[in-house]
């Protein structure tokens, strides 16, 4: 008969030879904490009686937005309402009959899904369509299975009636809703030795962890067994204060720029469309200046422009080109235009301001700043979001230059080459996109680039060349921790920011 610590024999007595038991069956079957359970196991596994194997499976679960789509899909919605509407609603229409003002989300998935056609503006429902209204398909039924169950694998999806691997093709692109963990699920299994250990007797004994006067004295530590310590073992994980990721990256960002002799600027982030717009040389009736890419302030609707002088000289930039050598845009600038509030759509912004205030060179300023653009959430896309924007004033500033300081930057963040392309952007000529290498990821795009156009620099006193740059703070630190979803740097995921490493 041999004796054993009590959790040991409690896990060897739940085994039979040639049978494989889960970790959490034999929770279930002892009443014991799985960390306990698996601490017991690794003993036993130790010394040859036990084996130990490990599968890794995706565990789902449900974000906010998941659990709102559990009540309805967005696209059914819509499909009801344009149902109802007469089966066909032009895209003008649709803001109104579904009750919200962007209504692309709803578009691109009725659409995907073949549930409605779009030609020549109006969006009417197909025959899958019809056909869908009295059908739920897999996506829907594993979003309210999940809502029921909390969280699960594929396996326990399909177990409880789901076409899970239909179900997660559709989901595709739809990232949003779902919350990924990587499990592991562990099961254990008598070895030959352990079943011929088990065949000759076990019995529990008591098993002690720490020698005291008391035990001396009673005597019971000639019937215990002395738990043995290994100190190679693993301990539970211990989890420091810690900044948040991202904001490590943004003081990494900024460390880099003061090393390379960079002065910080800042701007408002409610400021004039003069700013923002104009004083880039983008005119009045440029699209991205719409409502539906531009969010405008509704109280206070405008703003205080620069004194008169600077403005006139943006004015007639605008028109004839001014003191630049260039034909402008030659239509009538708008003043009121000009002093509408929005919320800046770049950091460009706070450069304008910095050239504005002392265009005198040499100069070297850098922003780091939120901006806000109209865009539908999604895995690349956020609607508020950072951007680092810099310039560098400098009479004998080049495109080498350019490509010099930016290389060196993104360098220091972590990249193994930096490349250039030409390219074209509204406010500099000539321009060229920035590519990274990043490991395994392979050549990203960082930023755009250029020299400011006389347009941009003339009428702020500037006359020497002006190079800028502006890219994104959350790409850089994507790349940095490996995610291929910008919203989980925003996400209160816990265990993400648990183990993200204080360095990249």
């Amino acid at each position: 008969m041999t004796r054993l610590p009590e959790l040991e024999y409690r896990i060897l007595a739940a085994l039979e030879p040639g049978k494989v038991v889960s970790v959490a069956d034999i929770v279930e079957q002892t009443g014991t904490d799985q960390s306990l359970v698996m601490a017991g196991a690794t003993m036993l596994a130790q010394r040859g009686l036990v084996a130990i194997a490990e599968d890794s499976l995706e565990e789902f679960s449900l974000t906010d937005e998941g659990r709102e789509a559990a009540k309805g899909f967005p696209e059914r919605k819509a499909l009801a309402a344009l149902k109802a509407a007469g089966g066909a609603a032009g895209f003008t229409e649709l803001p109104k009959l579904l009750g919200k003002d962007d209504v692309r989300a709803e578009v691109k998935w009725l659409t995907k899904k073949g549930w409605c056609t779009r030609d020549a503006g109006v969006l009417a429902v197909s025959a899958e369509g019809e056909a869908a209204l009295n059908a739920r398909g897999a996506d829907e039924s594993l979003i309210e299975k999940l809502a029921a169950l909390g969280q699960a694998t594929e396996t326990e999806l399909t177990t409880a009636g789901v076409d899970a691997k239909s179900a997660l093709e559709l989901l595709k692109g739809r990232n949003e809703l779902l919350k990924r963990k990587k499990r592991v699920n562990r099961k254990l299994s008598l070895t030959d030795t352990g079943a011929m250990l088990k065949a000759g007797g076990i019995e529990p004994a008591i098993e002690i962890t720490q020698l005291t006067p008391g035990i001396l004295a009673s005597g019971r530590w000639r019937e215990a067994i002395f738990k043995r310590y290994d100190p190679g073992l693993a301990t539970a994980p211990k989890y420091p204060g810690k900044e948040h990721p991202l904001q490590r990256v943004i003081q990494e960002i900024r460390q880099a720029f003061f090393e390379m002799g960079f002065e910080e600027v800042a701007s408002p982030t409610v400021d004039t469309a003069f700013w923002v717009f104009d004083a880039l040389f983008q005119p009045q009736d440029h699209p991205a200046r719409e409502m539906q890419d531009t969010f405008y302030m509704a109280e206070p609707k405008y703003g205080r422009l620069p004194d008169d002088k600077l403005v006139q000289a943006i004015a007639r930039t605008h028109e004839n080109g001014g003191d630049t050598g260039s034909t402008g845009w030659r239509y009538k600038w708008d003043i009121e235009k000009a002093r509408q509030l929005v919320l800046r759509t770049h950091t460009t912004s706070a450069s304008i301001r910095a050239l504005a205030a002392n265009p005198t060179p040499p100069r070297k300023v850098f922003c780091i700043g939120k901006t806000f653009r109209r865009e539908n959430t999604d895995q690349t896309h956020l609607a508020e979001f950072m951007q680092i924007d810099g310039i560098i004033i400098d009479e004998q500033a080049t495109l080498a230059t350019l490509f010099g300081t930016l290389e060196a930057f993104y360098k220091k963040m972590g990249a193994e080459e930096v490349r250039f392309r030409p390219s074209f952007f509204p406010y500099t000529e000539p321009s060229a996109e920035v590519f990274a290498k990043m490991g395994s990821l392979g050549w990203i795009e960082m930023c755009g680039s250029g020299i400011f156009r006389p347009e941009v620099t003339r009428p702020l006193g500037c006359k020497v060349p002006v190079l800028a740059w502006g890219g994104g703070v959350e790409r850089i630190a994507m790349l940095r921790f490996g995610l291929g979803d910008i919203r989980k740097l925003y996400w209160a995921d816990i265990d993400w920011l648990r183990e993200a490493k204080l360095s990249g």
